[in-house]
């Protein structure tokens, strides 16, 4: 029987790329010397994407317009901002992402990072490291005792998050669309307003043109002096200018970030900040996790060309089963 022809744009993970090999006809055309003569060769076949968030090629008009015969797009990556999910609705191809496998993952760096801002985790370790201990005590840091902390997309994550926070005693809050039923969070309509009423504001909301600079000066400004940022959702939902001013100016305290607008460039101004932390994209970076993301991957193609439809279709996508 003839296997399927799926596209790749970008790798994945060896054990990931060597499942897709096993089950389908793999077409990586960044390994080609002229990807896109490569791709328009192989483009009348193709029937299924393996989409890597590392792709520097985003799934919209101008590539499903060269796909004739494209079914399914499986991504890699609870977030899917780099797929048109609207317009391959429209046009009748199925996206799926990797929800669940890596909610714990996400939840407990995420969790890390308000800890690391406050006490100072990494400064105090290059503190110690560069033999400063033995001249004096560190500094006594802030802490994460009594602080409020407001939730931006309360989704799987954000729950998994929320639940995490529970034993730290902390007061939370939480905005979204809309309110949440059996949710015994404090809601907020308003980001601004919630931003106000919180010290610590955490993102994990997806990203994509609706969430673009969502935390912008206005909200950095409510969030206050002793606020921290930590945003762990996409670096497009974070005014990345707006933020390097507030942090310049004591508008909040300090930031913990693991994504960035322009990854993985990172802007040098935070880099020479001293009182944040910043990690390269890790949050569902374990061995564990990753391989489990690649696996449903790997499955949802499986399952869509042997006739059992998608296993984790997003919510654009044209699917009743």
């Amino acid at each position: 029987m003839t296997r399927p022809d799926v596209l790749m744009l970008g790798p994945m993970l060896p054990v990931t790329m060597e499942k897709l090999d096993a089950a389908f006809t793999v077409h990586k055309i960044w390994e080609a010397q002229d990807p896109e003569a490569a791709l328009k060769a192989v483009a009348p076949r193709i029937r299924g994407i393996a989409l890597s968030t590392s792709s520097a090629r985003r799934a919209d008009t101008a590539l499903f317009d060269l796909l004739p015969a494209l079914e399914i797009i499986s991504g890699f990556g609870v977030g899917y901002d780099n797929v048109d999910a609207a317009e391959a609705g429209r046009r009748g191809i199925i996206v799926t992402n990797t929800p669940d496998v890596l909610n714990d993952e996400v939840a407990d760096l995420t969790l890390g990072l308000p800890i690391a801002t406050l006490r100072q985790i990494p400064q105090s370790d290059r503190y110690l490291r560069e033999g400063k201990w033995l001249e004096k005590p560190y500094p006594l840091t802030p802490t994460l005792r009594s602080r409020k902390v407001g939730i931006i997309g309360l989704g799987r994550i954000g729950k998994a998050i929320a639940q995490r926070l529970e034993g730290f005693g902390v007061e939370i809050a939480y905005h979204g669309r809309s309110r949440q039923d059996g949710v015994a969070y404090a809601y907020h309509d308003s980001l601004v307003g919630m931003a106000a009423a919180v010290d610590v504001l955490i993102a994990i909301t997806p990203g994509g043109t609706g969430t673009r600079h969502l935390v912008n000066a206005e909200v950095l400004a409510a969030l206050g002096p002793e606020g921290v940022l930590i945003n762990v959702a996409r670096g497009s939902v974070v005014d990345e200018q707006a933020l390097i001013a507030a942090l310049k100016a004591g508008t909040i305290l300090t930031a913990g970030l693991d994504v960035f607008d322009d990854e993985p460039r990172v802007p040098q101004e935070l880099i020479d900040m001293e009182h944040v932390v910043l990690l390269p994209h890790v949050a569902s970076a374990s061995v564990h996790t990753r391989n489990a993301m690649g696996q449903l991957v790997v499955d949802n193609l499986a399952s869509w060309f042997g006739g059992k439809g998608p296993l984790t279709p997003v919510p654009e996508t044209p699917w009743n089963p």
